[in-house]
């Protein structure tokens, strides 16, 4: 029997690394629903191939576009998420929620009720909203699979092991494109510099992330709420080759360090596929393994970092500051705005703000909360630019 699956985020490069997984095994996969927000080009290529009857299509100008489309007219093309009742007649076997952005949030809480698996892609959705995915998770007894590399790389190395028995988890960081470069020079370093990550390729708000190492500060938020680990037992190093993408030292002496390919192909099959299935990959790079090069974070060059310091325990609308000021503050300098060190610098500054701060005891009741906090924040901001 054929496993159905959905794609939200399929023209996206997590999509796209599932796609080309399934095309290679297209026998045994139904594609139930593909999503994306504008980029209807290649998710029509993507249904034709798929014969998927269920469209998403998110920005209304696309959505006018897809329309024109023959193939359009023989299957259902929807705007939005609301009528997700009339795509999923009963539960499907998998989804991939790779949305970028806050915008993941809703589609991914609303999906869970008709997924018996879903792996996320989305750090907005799991550091901004994780309480309440979570309650629909067991709500729906539906299976959860955290794809970033680290996380499942946690996840992996977690099966069937008692968390009280940790004693750290350590996640790997590249250090991004300007690991060796001095913090002086930082101050003219252009787009172009900033997006090319040397060991993934990315897209351009992610490598950006990845050279001021707020990624990192993200993913450490995320393992927190996902493996109910505190910030204490939590920490970062630098390891610029990404052969390692996570360390767990446990209290009984013993450590597990995971290794693999910087490719996001590894943990997208392994989410999809049980154990038993074959993925081949290269041999086992002894010439990284001899000499890993571990580093201690330098915080002059990466001050972000020292956001983990004033993060409090207990989830709050404070993270979803977090997440909407970066979100601003990258776009900003993506626009040639504001330079690049003005998104570290500009960042803490706000964070500080008591008006802010304040958020730290105030718990997301719901969805619509969080998007109106990140509509709100990034509202702010343009009016302090444009002043």
């Amino acid at each position: 029997m054929k496993k159905k699956i959905a794609i939200l985020g399929s023209t996206g490069s997590i999509g796209k690394c599932l796609i080309d997984i399934i095309k290679k095994d297209k026998k045994n996969f139904e594609i139930i629903l593909l999503s994306a927000e504008e980029n209807y080009k290649d998710l029509l290529k993507q249904a034709k191939l798929f014969k998927v009857k269920n469209l998403i299509i998110t920005k209304k100008k696309s959505f006018n576009k897809i329309k024109k489309d023959n193939y359009s007219k023989k299957i259902k093309i929807f705007n939005n998420f609301d009528n997700l009742e009339k795509v999923f007649k009963k539960k499907i076997d998998y989804t991939m929620s790779s949305i970028s952005g806050i915008q993941g949030l809703k589609p991914t809480i609303e999906i869970v009720k008709y997924t018996k698996k879903i792996a996320i892609a989305n750090k907005e959705s799991i550091i901004c909203g994780w309480d309440l995915i979570e309650k629909q998770l067991e709500k729906y007894k539906t299976k959860f699979i955290p794809v970033d590399s680290e996380h499942f790389s946690i996840w992996y190395a977690l099966n069937n092991t008692d968390k009280n028995l940790i004693d750290k988890i350590y996640l790997t960081a590249s250090g991004g494109p300007f690991l060796d470069k001095s913090s002086k020079k930082l101050k003219r370093i252009n787009i172009k510099q900033a997006t090319n990550h040397p060991n993934w390729k990315m897209g351009k708000k992610i490598s950006i992330d990845s050279a001021t190492m707020i990624n990192k500060v993200f993913e450490v938020i995320e393992a927190k709420k996902i493996f109910k680990i505190p910030y204490k037992r939590l920490s970062i190093i630098v390891h610029p080759k990404s052969y390692v993408h996570a360390i767990i030292k446990f209290k009984n002496g013993m450590t597990k360090i995971i290794v693999h390919d910087t490719s996001m192909k590894i943990p997208i099959f392994n989410s999809l596929y049980s154990s038993k299935k074959i993925l081949k990959t290269k041999d086992l790079d002894f010439s990284v393994l001899n000499n890993l090069d571990f580093r201690n974070v330098n915080f002059q060059k990466f001050p972000l970092v020292k956001i983990l310091k004033i993060l409090p325990e207990k989830t709050s609308l404070f993270e979803t500051i977090l997440v909407s000021i970066n979100d601003k503050f990258v776009e900003l300098f993506l626009n040639n705005k504001i330079k690049f060190t003005d998104i570290s610098t500009k960042m803490n500054n706000m964070l500080n703000l008591y008006s802010l701060k304040k958020y730290k005891r105030v718990r997301p009741k719901n969805i619509e909360e969080i998007i109106k906090m990140n509509s709100k924040i990034k509202k702010d901001i343009d009016f302090l630019v444009s002043k």
